[in-house]
């Protein structure tokens, strides 16, 4: 997953303002209680950091992957 792809995401799937708050202020203990922000800036791979929020937040599988019905979803480590 690239960065522009985690952000296209986050868009869709939590909508823009809402999901860029979250970006920059939701902790996520998963990445040593930093946010996604942090996390990215930090080096920690795109993927990793959209299953974090997804994991924390609930959001289903099914929900995970925006509007495109062809994306497929990064897989986990």
């Amino acid at each position: 997953m690239r960065y522009s792809e985690f952000r296209e995401l986050v868009d869709e799937v939590f909508g823009p303002g809402y999901g860029r708050a979250l970006v920059r202020e939701q902790v996520l203990p998963r990445l040593d209680q930093r946010t996604p922000a942090e996390a990215l800036d930090a080096g920690v791979e795109p993927r990793d950091v959209w299953h974090a929020l997804c994991d924390a937040l609930d959001v289903p599988d099914a929900d995970r992957w925006g509007r495109d019905a062809r994306r497929q979803a990064p897989p986990r480590r």
